[in-house]
């Protein structure tokens, strides 16, 4: 194993924890919040709506499966660092091509080993997320003051609209799998507001056609893809920063295009609705999290990555605009907002959301059938007035009201 030099983590309230480099040397700033989930790092260091933090593992054993070419939910590690107690000294997973101590060096991601997370967890739970840095500069080890300082200085979550720096440039397409859904059945469009790769996959095992576009493309430019529906990924950054995303679902909410949003998205489908959105204290993070389904009672075991959410009322649906909006899912820990759904003046719904991973990369598979919802929407809608969508006699919601 490679040697490892002396790190040490500052956050902005001035608690320090010192430990050993893991993965590349330097110095990084970012957002200091934990993950619990016992498995899925690879994923986690892959998603995009981890951009600008710095992911604290609460499971003490990371690493041991290694990274391998499969299980990438994009291009990159997108975490600003990383913190671990304790590190695998060997990888034992077949499926293993590298450490994740050699991967996080070659992608240039700076972390730390040996840290107290329990502690370290405990700290972000009662005092919140807040800045953070980590550190091998011989100077910072020996006297942190002056990192200190620089964290303070250091740009902050709330206000920062990030989704620019995640998305896709050009538009790409996945094909819809042949499968027991057929051939094509739909068109989707769907905004990488920081998509994950497996979402467009579940799309597209269901017989849609996906379209991902940019995050700055225009309504115009969506609806030219004759869609079936339009689709909001997870991704990170303040909803309240985000305007353009939101005026475009507005547009397409008008148009009565089908909607269904994740994550970021469902964020976004709350602001066009007019709620509000607040950064919630340490946010949730991790594939454990309980989540009811309101519209069927049921209640899942979820992957969630937040650090926002939409402050919606739970006890009465809201008039809007586009129609009757109203809570559909909570999380049980908390009651926060886990989804909403909009209906027409006829109770068809029209449009939905969940805060959280329903792609299930990685995470339990309780949520599938969100996916599922969203073809049935799409099935019993026309569409827009270009002819997108087939009429269809099912109507909108009867499976799931």
């Amino acid at each position: 194993m490679p040697a490892h030099a002396p790190a040490i983590l500052v956050l902005e309230d001035g608690r320090t924890f010192r430990g050993d480099s893991y993965g590349a040397e330097g110095e990084t700033f970012g957002e200091a919040v934990f993950n619990t989930g016992m498995t899925g790092y690879q994923e986690t260091l892959t998603d995009p709506s981890y951009h600008c933090q710095v992911v604290v593992m609460t499971a003490p054993h990371i690493g041991n499966t290694g990274v391998n070419d499969e299980d990438d939910e994009s291009s990159r590690f997108w975490v600003a660092g990383y913190v671990v107690r304790d590190p695998a000294r060997v990888t034992s997973s077949w499926r293993s091509r590298r450490s994740l101590d050699d991967e996080l060096r070659a992608q240039g991601v700076v972390g730390i080993s040996g840290v107290d997370t329990r502690a370290l967890t405990r700290h972000l739970r009662e005092r919140g997320a807040m800045r953070v840095a980590i550190s091998t500069a011989p100077t910072d080890v020996a006297d942190p003051t002056a990192l200190l300082a620089r964290v303070r200085d250091a740009g902050a979550m709330p206000g920062s609209e990030l989704a620019s720096e995640v998305s896709t440039t050009e538009t790409y397409v996945v094909p819809a799998h042949p499968g027991p859904w057929g051939e094509k059945k739909h068109t989707v469009v769907a905004l990488d507001l920081g998509i994950k790769t497996m979402t467009p996959r579940r799309m597209a095992e269901r017989g849609c056609e996906v379209h991902v576009v940019p995050a700055t493309a225009s309504l115009e430019e969506i609806t030219a893809l004759r869609p079936d529906g339009l689709f909001y990924s997870n991704g990170p950054g303040d909803p309240a920063a985000t305007t353009h995303q939101v005026e475009v679902l507005q547009g397409a909410l008008a148009q009565g295009l089908p909607y269904f949003g994740i994550c970021f998205g469902n964020q976004l489908f709350g602001r066009a609705l007019g709620f509000g959105t607040y950064k919630l204290k340490y946010g949730h993070r991790g594939i454990n999290q309980p989540v009811m389904d309101r519209t069927t009672g049921k209640v899942e075991v979820t992957a969630h990555n937040h650090g926002f959410a939409v402050d919606a009322p739970l006890d009465a649906p809201t008039t809007t605009p586009y129609g009757e909006a109203s809570v559909s899912h909570v999380c049980l820990n908390d009651d926060v907002v886990e989804g909403l759904e909009l209906r027409d003046a006829a109770g068809r719904l029209t449009g939905f959301s969940v805060q959280y991973h329903p792609e299930a990369a990685a995470g339990p598979h309780d949520a599938a059938y969100l996916f599922d919802r969203f073809i049935d929407l799409m099935s019993g809608s026309r569409g827009l007035e270009t002819g997108a969508g087939a009429p269809s006699s099912t109507t909108v919601g009867e499976e799931n009201a």
